[in-house]
């Protein structure tokens, strides 16, 4: 790289030939760092306030060359970095900032646009408009669903939720605050809202509830069966108690791919009660979505088109690097109604023709996330992504087979799509466990902490991440497989460290296994 020393200019940008040298460095090290992800440890080793106290207390009078900028990227950022790119990560939902993706940021950067309104940008909303409409068309959604990106899919589900409010009829809390009227309520007091969601759905549901000023109270969460989805008939009984107590319910959130499990709820069924009582059903696909677009995956989403909103997060899935949500509306007026705030000054000639997006959620400043998912649409294709997504549910299911082929190992949850939740259950512990489900006292104590120390000892090799749940309120292993990089070679490796760390850890196991 050049050593040369930055000559900046009395007042004005980084020259352009400056520029252009200075991108090629910085290029050249997003390549290399994309050709050697291997080599990095997959979980950072840095401890609380390490990156802090490596950096200056306050910033740089002066102006500093890029060359000891890029330089202290590598000594002292880096150390703090979690490798969310690297083929070990199996921790949580995988996200890729793939090379397309990547590229399509540097370019949204460069444009740094702001597409609040459809005159700010065209290009901007247009664009969102149409690779919005792309993925809809992959994921068989009807034509009714409108598409706007979020940054999340918390923010996407809280808007979800506010329109869902905004429907109720008689309701006005967008004049009058949640201390309005509702016509029916006696003396003017409105019965209190209440969302209905089961009891393996995301915490974004509730932080929703509390952001939009309904509180834990109300969120109910309804029992799951045996594969851990959301049961309707304790559903239907729910939504009947709370209407002979007072209660308004308003909103259904079902799930398509859970995070601790990736339970599939039954959208159909859960549509019919939302639709006997009235509800919005809002459905949380933020990560199942995407395995919808293979074709022998696409009944994931059955039911989905009678729901009345639904988010599905490409940034999990599909490739697009962080951030970028999905959501979808079959009532867009009502989301614009629950949103829309527009004064003089951002009133413009064509507002009656098109969409200003500002209109569909909290943030008036958006960037130009559709650029980067365009570039990844055109450059793998449908069937790219199909590809990928496919290759990543084989992986998952052949781990699955190794887990329940050895006798030391357990499943703790179906295997829907590329998560697998399993644990050491060593044989000799089996004395001291009735119930491999339930389990009790001590010994499922020891269980747990075997498990905890068993994903300790493997994310301490730095070559692979894995995270943990409680199912059943017993310690589960995660595995996630879902990052581009990640080949079969690299699942093999994970499971020999589950095997040598097992061993390591004074396991009464012997003999060998299936992909050992």
């Amino acid at each position: 790289m050049s050593q040369e020393p930055r000559k900046p200019s009395p007042l004005g940008d980084m020259s352009p030939e400056e520029f252009r040298r200075h991108a090629h460095e910085t290029v050249d090290w997003i390549a290399d760092y994309f050709a050697g992800i291997s080599t990095y440890e997959v979980l950072s080793r840095a401890r609380p306030g390490e990156i802090r106290n490596s950096l200056p207390l306050g910033a740089p009078s002066e102006g500093e060359p890029m060359r000891a900028i890029l330089d202290d990227l590598d000594r002292v950022i880096l150390p703090g970095i979690t490798h969310w790119n690297h083929p070990g990560f199996f921790a949580y939902f995988a996200n890729t900032g793939s090379g397309p993706g990547v590229l399509g940021e540097m370019i949204c950067a460069a444009l740094n646009v702001n597409g609040m309104l459809w005159k700010t940008s065209p290009a901007a909303t247009e664009l969102e408009e149409v690779v919005l409409d792309w993925l809809r068309q992959m994921l068989g959604l009807p034509k009714e669903f409108f598409g706007v990106v979020q940054d999340t899919a918390s923010v996407s589900t809280m808007c979800a939720l506010a329109a869902a409010r905004e429907a109720v009829p008689g309701l006005n809390v967008r004049e009058g605050g949640l201390g309005g009227s509702l016509a029916s309520a006696p003396k003017g007091v409105p019965p209190a809202l209440r969302i209905y969601t089961s009891v393996e759905a995301h915490s974004s549901v509730e932080k929703a509830a509390i952001t939009l000023g309904l509180g834990h109270a109300g969120v109910r969460k309804i029992p799951v069966d045996e594969q851990f989805r959301m049961r309707p008939d304790a559903l239907a009984r729910a939504i009947d108690e709370d209407l002979g107590t007072g209660w308004k319910p308003f909103c259904v959130v079902a799930t398509v791919g859970t995070t601790s499990t990736t339970s599939i709820d039954p959208v159909p069924e859960i549509a019919g009660i939302c639709v006997r009582h009235g509800l919005w059903l809002h459905v949380d696909a933020a990560y199942g979505g995407a395995a919808a677009l293979l074709p022998e995956m696409n009944h994931l989403l059955a039911g989905c088109d009678r729901a009345d909103s639904l988010v599905i997060n490409p940034h999990k899935w599909l490739f697009v690097p962080m951030d970028f949500s999905a959501l979808y509306c079959k009532k867009p007026e009502v989301l614009r109604r629950a949103f829309s705030l527009v004064p003089e000054y951002l009133q413009t000639a064509e507002d009656a023709a098109v969409h200003n997006l500002m209109d569909y959620g909290v943030s008036l400043g958006r960037r130009f996330r559709a650029l980067k998912f365009w570039m990844v649409l055109r450059y793998f294709g449908r069937e790219g992504l199909v590809s990928r997504i496919r290759e990543h549910i084989r992986l998952a299911r052949m781990f699955t087979v190794w887990v329940e082929e050895h006798p030391d190992f357990e499943l703790m949850a179906p295997v829907t799509m590329a998560l697998v939740c399993f644990r050491a259950r060593p044989r000799g512990s089996e004395e001291k466990i009735s119930d491999s489900k339930i389990g009790g006292g001590a010994a499922a104590s020891d269980l747990d902490a075997l498990n905890e120390r068993l994903i300790n000892a493997v994310n301490g090799t730095g070559e692979a991440y894995l995270s943990q749940t409680r199912i059943r309120d017993r310690v589960a292993i995660r595995l996630s497989i879902g990052n581009i990089r990640t080949t079969e070679s690299h699942v093999h490796r994970v499971w020999e460290l589950l095997l040598t760390k097992l061993d390591d850890l004074g396991s009464p196991r012997s003999g060998t296994s299936t992909g050992s």
